[in-house]
């Protein structure tokens, strides 16, 4: 089966923390509706590059490109140094925590199950336009 490749529009999202409430007595946990907004854009996204094909259900590689874009307030020189990769992007969101959200929202539809994942790469960079590249192929064994 061939991989998928798609792009997460707009500016990246780390997965929240889990939210705990109580509902008559118990304790029950859900995530934060900024997280779960995002995950379901994800799934769009994925559904969208699937174009009616199953989700992939085989050892796959999963390739997470996050592109932000320098604040306003930089200096032309800056932004230029920022651009070109002379300035890494160090603040939020953590790089983990936006594939981690990338991840939950393609579980189930891109793949069957996050624990096919058997190799991810992951990259956060400065670009003119946000979002957020993923490509997931399906390791193919040596003959």
């Amino acid at each position: 089966m061939e991989g998928l490749a798609f792009t997460i529009p707009g500016d990246p999202r780390g997965k929240g923390r889990p939210r705990a409430t109580t509902i008559g007595g118990h304790a029950r946990m859900f995530t934060d509706a900024k997280t779960a907004t995002y995950e379901n854009l994800v799934k769009l996204a994925a559904v969208h590059a699937l174009a009616g094909r199953p989700p992939l259900d085989e050892p796959l590689s999963v390739r997470v490109a996050v592109r932000m874009v320098p604040a306003a307030s930089h200096s032309a020189k800056k932004r230029a140094a920022m651009l070109d990769g002379a300035i890494a992007p160090t603040k939020l969101p953590d790089l983990d925590n936006v594939v981690k959200a990338v991840l939950d929202g393609c579980n189930k539809v891109a793949f069957r199950d996050d624990a096919l994942i058997v190799r991810l790469s992951a990259a956060k960079r400065y670009a003119e336009t946000p979002g957020v590249d993923v490509i997931i192929e399906p390791i193919r064994r040596a003959s």
